[in-house]
């Protein structure tokens, strides 16, 4: 039993010797904690249980965080990916749009050069 008391006079020292437990000491909660110990041991089993919790959510909290920005990222790049695709499909069918029609409006030009070129010796045949 002995040792028990003298354990709790070091613990009461040491509590005393810190700058940070007798800042909060000095404050009117400290000394209403200080003279209302039931309380003090309520607010200090509430702190200690309360911090599992409020670290896990926490904790759950932050890795939500970095998978939806993670999430976003890929969804950005997804979205970038079929855009880009589809402005290289719309370009190449423009390409081959343009090819095709070059090549149709060259044989209608040759073929008009053509014809204009022998009409008049079309013509002179034909009156005869």
């Amino acid at each position: 039993m002995l040792k028990k008391i003298k354990k709790w006079l070091s613990v009461q020292t040491l509590r005393a010797s810190s700058s940070q437990v007798s800042q909060l000491m000095n404050t009117s909660v400290g000394q209403y904690l200080g003279s209302h110990p039931l309380v003090a041991l309520t607010v200090m089993v509430f702190s200690a249980m309360a911090a599992l919790p409020v670290g896990l959510f926490l904790i759950f909290a932050l890795v939500t965080m970095v998978i939806s920005a993670v999430g976003f990222v890929f969804v950005e790049v997804t979205v970038l990916f079929l855009g880009g695709m589809s402005l290289l499909c719309v370009l190449s069918g423009i390409a081959l749009f343009s090819v095709f029609a070059s090549l149709i409006l060259m044989a209608l030009y040759i073929t008009i050069s053509h014809i204009l070129v022998y009409y008049p010796q079309l013509t002179k045949v034909m009156n005869q």
